[in-house]
């Protein structure tokens, strides 16, 4: 996103525009009027990275634009980042330009920062990391009250930790989350949080077991989870699956299974066409789940075929999509069984095209799970 577009005082201009591109997308499914869910204007980003340009004694954070990707963009204020990250910039750069070990081949600098104060900074090399960088960096991790990661081929140096510590305040409780360096995590906390509040009012009106896919490190499985008998989650990325069994502990939850498998391979595991050793993970057999609910975050390319199919049993889903146009293609299948009953916009992206969406579908009385498995 071109630091160009970034304009506070048209926020809401720009927000209504993007609101009505993404209902005329879906007009044809029959949505209810959409619940709209704002950003900030400003400061609103938890993770920010930038490649690193050396010219002559000088260092500068840049980007590329798309248009020209080989002419970089001096950043010298970086206004959707949050508060954390505007301020640790200028003082990492003066650490940098100060001290010729840990700028030597640097190529990249990510930020990652929770609401709730914590803070890493993640260093990316072209040469190996010795112990000399390690003592420089420890010394700037402690200057500047952060964890530092230094990366470069096959090596990681951790000086702190390799994750960050959030606290969100959600349906009158607080769940703790560790994000992992360089996994996945929602960039925008609050609307986050205002998109796990709207998943969880339309939990509260369901019953029985819950079945998650892409559950990353527990964002949404954490809250949803007083709101189901039981929950099996799912996840592909090792990192996540660490983290969300981490953060259940932490919550003292103890109603989640979570188990590494891909969406494709769930879908293949309810259809019972194969057997999977890690489900022998759980207390019971699958089959032996109420599994009435279906919640789902996928990747920007939605849900495959095979795994809408097997969605269509589901009496209830839940879908967050951070793309509309894979969610309407996902629709045109959903909708010949399902209603959607309820229809949000979440933007976590100001100033872009990007809109994460929200429907919770009910199946029509019409359809039974028989039917859905036939289409």
């Amino acid at each position: 996103m071109p630091l160009s577009m970034v304009d506070p005082a048209r926020y809401q201009d720009l927000l209504a525009r993007k609101c009505e591109r993404v209902a005329a997308l879906l007009d044809r499914f029959s949505p209810p009027d959409p619940a709209i869910y704002p950003s900030e204007p400003t400061s609103f980003r938890m993770r920010a990275e930038f490649r690193i340009w050396h010219e002559g004694d000088d260092l500068n954070y840049v980007m590329f634009r798309r248009d020209d990707p080989k002419t970089p963009v001096p950043i010298d204020h970086f206004p959707i980042a949050c508060a954390d990250i505007q301020q640790l910039m200028p003082l990492l750069m003066a650490a940098l330009q100060a001290n010729d070990l840990l700028r030597r081949k640097l190529f990249q600098v990510e930020f990652l920062a929770t609401l709730a104060g914590d803070a890493l900074v993640t260093l990316v090399y072209h040469r190996k990391l010795e112990a000399d960088w390690e003592q420089a960096a420890a010394q700037l991790a402690t200057d500047l009250q952060v964890s530092i990661v230094g990366r470069s081929r096959r090596q990681k140096v951790v000086i702190g930790r390799d994750f960050v510590r959030e606290a969100l305040p959600l349906q009158d409780s607080q769940f703790s989350y560790i994000q992992y360096e360089q996994a996945f995590t929602q960039p925008n906390a609050r609307v986050n949080m205002q998109m796990i509040n709207w998943a969880c009012a339309r939990a509260a009106t369901l019953s029985g077991d819950l079945l998650e896919l892409y559950c990353g490190n527990g964002n949404f499985t954490l809250p949803l989870a007083q709101h189901f008998d039981h929950i099996i989650a799912t996840e592909l990325a090792k990192i996540s699956v660490r983290a969300a069994r981490e953060n259940m502990l932490a919550n003292d939850i103890a109603n989640i299974q979570i188990i590494r498998l891909s969406a494709e391979e769930v879908t293949e595991a309810m259809a019972a066409r194969r057997v999977f050793r890690r489900l022998a993970e759980l207390p019971k057999p699958l089959a032996d789940y109420d599994l009435r609910t279906l919640f789902v975050d996928p990747p920007r390319a939605g849900l495959d075929q095979h795994t809408v199919r097997m969605a269509g049993n589901f009496p209830a889903i839940i879908y967050v999509s951070c793309n509309p146009h894979t969610l309407a293609d996902n629709l045109e299948i959903l909708c010949q069984t399902h209603r959607i009953e309820h229809f949000a916009m979440f933007d976590q992206f100001p100033y872009t095209d990007h809109m994460e969406c929200g429907v919770f579908l009910v199946r029509q009385s019409s359809h039974s799970a028989a039917d859905a498995e036939g289409q």
